[in-house]
């Protein structure tokens, strides 16, 4: 069997209000895009030589059916007025012959910019322990991106998140963000 290898990612995010749990994720699928995939979760693992492309490119790559890898943030509420989120972070060394991290953060009670902080600096925190950075883990996370860029292994980073807060008549509100990575 051929290396099953990711050569190209992109990032959604979606939000689904329904009064079934199950109705709102779906919904949430569809506001991103995937809904047509059988999606399989994977874990943190960015691959070396992936392409980052639009969602807009991505979106027409997947087919009706298609077994999808990705990395999914989720969350939901029942709540009035909870707020949700779920981000999904990436960090990749600067040479992409190596491997970088994807992470996913989903809380309560954090607005979007917070929750995804959070997912970018979980996934830079872990590239920077794989390559040696040393950082301090009490600095913030703009001090600490900082640090990252001034290493002799400058890596991007980014993320993207959802987040919402819960319907006021208790309808199951679901926030995803999702990286989704693509074989061919």
């Amino acid at each position: 069997m051929a290396d099953m290898i990711p050569q190209r990612v992109f990032f959604t995010k979606g939000v689904g209000i329904h009064k079934d749990k199950l109705a709102s994720f779906e919904l949430a699928l569809r506001s991103a895009g995937i809904e047509i995939c059988n999606l399989v979760y994977v874990s943190s693992i960015f691959p070396a030589n992936c392409k980052i492309i639009s969602r807009q490119k991505g979106l027409t790559l997947v087919k009706p059916g298609q077994i999808t890898y990705c990395v999914m943030a989720r969350n939901q509420t029942d709540e009035p007025n909870r707020l949700v989120s779920a981000a999904i972070g990436l960090a990749v060394p600067s040479d992409n012959k190596n491997y970088g991290y994807l992470s996913e953060h989903h809380s309560f009670g954090e607005t979007a910019r917070k929750s995804g902080d959070y997912a970018e600096d979980l996934a830079a925190t872990m590239l920077a322990t794989t390559l040696g950075i040393p950082f301090d883990p009490d600095l913030a996370w703009d001090a600490r991106k900082q640090v990252y860029k001034a290493s002799k292994y400058i890596f991007k980073s980014r993320r993207i998140c959802q987040s919402a807060e819960g319907h006021k008549n208790g309808l199951w509100t679901t926030v995803i963000a999702s990286a989704v990575l693509l074989l061919e």
